[in-house]
């Protein structure tokens, strides 16, 4: 077990909350994001291959699901740097258990949580306060041809927002809802 972070396992295989230990004093605070061999008793293999930041300006605004698939599939690492998220991932790996159900949790600057999402995972969040900052760890660079995404809104998720859904992306609400025969990605 690490001493730097604790996991807490999912309902959903390999899908797990990251929270970090804060050592603080009188200054301020450290929080380390990322360790790579801490990280790895939790699911995260490999090399960081990417590093994002995201600002997200208004409460409501919904990003997402955005997934990449074989041969680009990677596995996330979500902090939330400044406000407050709901971050969700849905399941999408073909022949799961738990076939698209869906995990919520809220990350926030404050409670030193992430989330640790496996490759075959869908992920979006919504905003629950303005002036959201996030940083993404990736461990696959991007690649345009294997992005992939599912509607936020499609019925079929059973997703429950919690603030009515703002903001979405030209791209997130052109994805198409899923058919009955869709039959997810291989993990």
């Amino acid at each position: 077990m690490s001493a730097r972070f604790t996991a807490h396992q999912t309902p959903l295989q390999g899908l797990c909350v990251i929270r970090r230990k804060t050592m603080s004093d009188d200054r301020g605070f450290l929080s380390r994001l990322f360790c790579e061999e801490d990280l790895a008793a939790f699911g995260w293999q490999g090399r960081i291959a990417q590093l994002n930041e995201t600002g997200t300006l208004h409460r409501g605004t919904v990003r997402g699901m955005h997934f990449q698939m074989p041969p680009h599939a990677e596995i996330k690492l979500v902090t939330c740097t400044r406000g407050r998220i709901l971050d969700i991932a849905v399941d999408i790996r073909a022949h799961s258990p738990t076939f698209l159900q869906h995990f919520a949790v809220e990350l926030s600057e404050d409670n030193a949580c992430s989330l640790l999402i496996p490759k075959g995972f869908a992920h979006g969040f919504q905003a629950l306060t303005d002036a959201v900052r996030m940083i993404y760890a990736h461990s696959e660079p991007y690649a345009a041809s294997s992005e992939g995404g599912l509607n936020p809104q499609d019925p079929a998720l059973g997703i429950d927002w919690p603030l009515p859904v703002a903001n979405l992306s030209p791209r997130d609400a052109a994805h198409p809802l899923l058919s009955p025969d869709y039959r997810g990605v291989a993990a």
